[in-house]
């Protein structure tokens, strides 16, 4: 493969490659495996130098790699990812950025940038992420993919790197909704067995709140592909998602997620003292500042937050939202600007990590020639109800 790639989507430094261990509905594939996945006998990346040296190889296989292998798909190598998991552009400081096929001369988004630009560039069938607060998401939109974030604990991540545990998750990218539907008939159930039959879609509700973040062209450029849903599911309903704004409830988010990393990564970060990348050394900076005394207010919030989502999407109802505010910025912008939009699209995309519900971005639309992404969010399990739905739409 890695004579074979040259978006630079895989990983030079811990490559490895793993044929099947079994036979089933993936028969044939090939996939990536986002470099924060265990490989046995290998060592993981986590796209930090000083990770990989301070850390030995790996007793097994990542629960979602035995998962990938025994089902008959072969994975063909590791993919890139941003520093730690921690960035939404994928512009690793110390192994560079992957190229975005779909949009180049921009970022192929973060931190799944190297499963995103394989699956976009048609080097793999399908490739596995992580997205703790955007990183299947905003590489969908920018890449023009399907991508899932699951359901917060449904699929084990058991052998993953973790950056913030309580909103880490293991999503996918694929290029059609079919393929996406596979993958989850195997990740989905803990068992080996089909997933659970999805249910039959409740209201569309609009979230009017939402699409007052995308930039204006962008929302714009998003209402066909808002007919094209509606086509499916009915006319939206109009909502407010935050009552209190969602710049709250991304503050909720921030804090947390904050105090998560600190809590997981302090003692290495303290004895490894690692030489972290310009713009993921100020995020480290400020996640070690976190107050404590903030953290069990905003979980009361949070516990909150989560309430008002379920009686939200409660009887199956379906959320309808921008899953980026705007294209994929360009490569290279001053950090300034990249944080800027940053924040702005976690304003967006912390919905769903709040709520730990399911999210799937779907390749509807374009602006200035790259793709846009159209996001679609439900209750808490009901992660095979958005595969099927984006089957439907996609037909």
């Amino acid at each position: 493969m890695l004579d074979h790639d040259p978006l630079g989507a895989f990983c030079r430094h811990t490559h490895v490659a793993c044929a099947p261990t079994g036979h089933g509905v993936l028969d044939g594939l090939t996939f990536g495996l986002k470099d924060l996945f265990d490989v046995a006998g290998h060592r993981t990346g986590f796209g930090s130098p000083d990770w990989l040296a301070t850390h030995a190889p790996a007793d097994r296989h990542a629960w979602v790699l035995d998962r990938l292998l025994g089902a008959g798909a072969t994975m063909v190598g590791r993919t890139h990812t941003e520093e730690m998991a921690f960035s939404l552009t994928g512009e690793n400081a110390h192994y560079g950025t992957p190229v975005n096929p779909a949009a180049p001369g921009r970022v192929p988004g973060g931190s799944s940038s190297g499963s995103a630009a394989a699956v976009a560039g048609g080097l793999v069938d399908f490739a596995i992420g992580s997205d703790t607060g955007g990183s299947v998401r905003a590489p969908a939109s920018f890449c023009g993919l399907y991508g899932l974030r699951p359901t917060h604990g449904r699929i084990p991540l058991d052998g993953a790197c973790p950056l913030a545990p309580s909103f880490d998750t293991c999503g996918w990218f694929a290029r059609d909704a079919a393929l996406l539907a596979r993958v989850g008939t195997v990740l989905l159930s803990r068992s080996g067995a089909d997933a659970a039959p999805a249910r039959r879609p409740g209201r569309l509700l609009l979230a009017t709140d939402a699409w007052a973040l995308a930039v204006p062209e962008a929302a714009a450029a998003l209402h066909p592909a808002l007919s094209r849903v509606q086509a499916v599911l009915g006319t939206a309903t109009p909502i407010t998602l935050s009552p209190e704004g969602l710049s709250a409830w991304f503050d909720v988010f921030r804090v947390l997620q904050y105090a998560d990393i600190w809590a997981t990564h302090r003692e290495w970060v303290s004895s490894a003292h690692p030489t972290f990348g310009p713009q993921i050394a100020v995020r480290f900076a400020a996640v070690a500042q976190t107050d404590p005394l903030e953290v069990a207010p905003m979980q009361r919030r949070r516990d909150m937050i989560r309430a008002h989502l379920e009686t939200l999407l409660a009887d199956d109802a379906i959320l309808v939202l921008p899953t980026v505010p705007d294209i994929a910025p360009l490569r290279g912008l001053a950090p300034a600007e990249t944080v800027a939009f940053r924040e702005r699209a976690l304003a967006l995309l912390c919905t769903a990590g709040l709520g730990g519900l399911p999210q799937l971005s779907l390749p509807l639309a374009t602006l200035q020639g790259c793709p846009l992404g159209l996001s679609l969010v439900a209750a808490r399990g009901n992660d095979e109800l958005l595969l099927e739905v984006a089957q439907q739409i996609a037909q």
